[in-house]
């Protein structure tokens, strides 16, 4: 019988920890159940674009740097439109250092996966006001409808 053991006691005694992933937050770089994530331990500060694993209450979160402050840093998962502030380097348990999807190794030294980044990144603002309208849509849509029939209200 195997014990579960936590993370940061993995990233402590082994100096890595690789696994897949669980959630959609980094869709599309990171796919659901599928991909499987090289994390090594976290030294020194972080910059723009790293993706940090960290701890949030009891939840492990994988999500990337927008922005760092003297005392902290702004997160933000690939497929989220929430900003997270003040994530601190307590916080911080270790940092993707490399991702196979499928089979295939990605390498994130390389000059696709640092376009991707970028580019992702700096259509946040896009992809928010897409996210933000595709919900009122939504919303508004179902407004009318009774609940349970699919009918409309006149």
């Amino acid at each position: 019988m195997s014990e579960c053991r936590k993370i940061e006691d993995v990233l402590s005694e082994e100096g890595v920890f690789v696994s897949t992933t669980a959630g959609f937050s980094m869709y599309p770089m990171l796919r659901n159940r599928k991909d499987t994530i090289i994390v090594c331990p976290y030294e020194g500060r972080l910059k723009k674009y790293d993706v940090p694993l960290y701890k949030r209450g009891s939840d492990y979160i994988l999500h990337r740097v927008l922005e760092v402050r003297p005392d902290s840093y702004v997160m933000c998962g690939d497929n989220c439109i929430q900003k997270e502030y003040g994530i601190t380097e307590d916080q911080i348990l270790g940092v993707l250092t490399g991702f196979y999807r499928g089979k295939r190794q990605v390498n994130m030294d390389g000059w696709l996966y640092k376009v991707y980044v970028r580019c992702w990144c700096g259509l946040f603002p896009l992809r928010r006001m897409w996210k933000r309208g595709r919900y009122l849509l939504e919303k508004f849509m179902h407004r009318g409808k009774r609940r349970n029939t699919g009918e409309w209200i006149s």
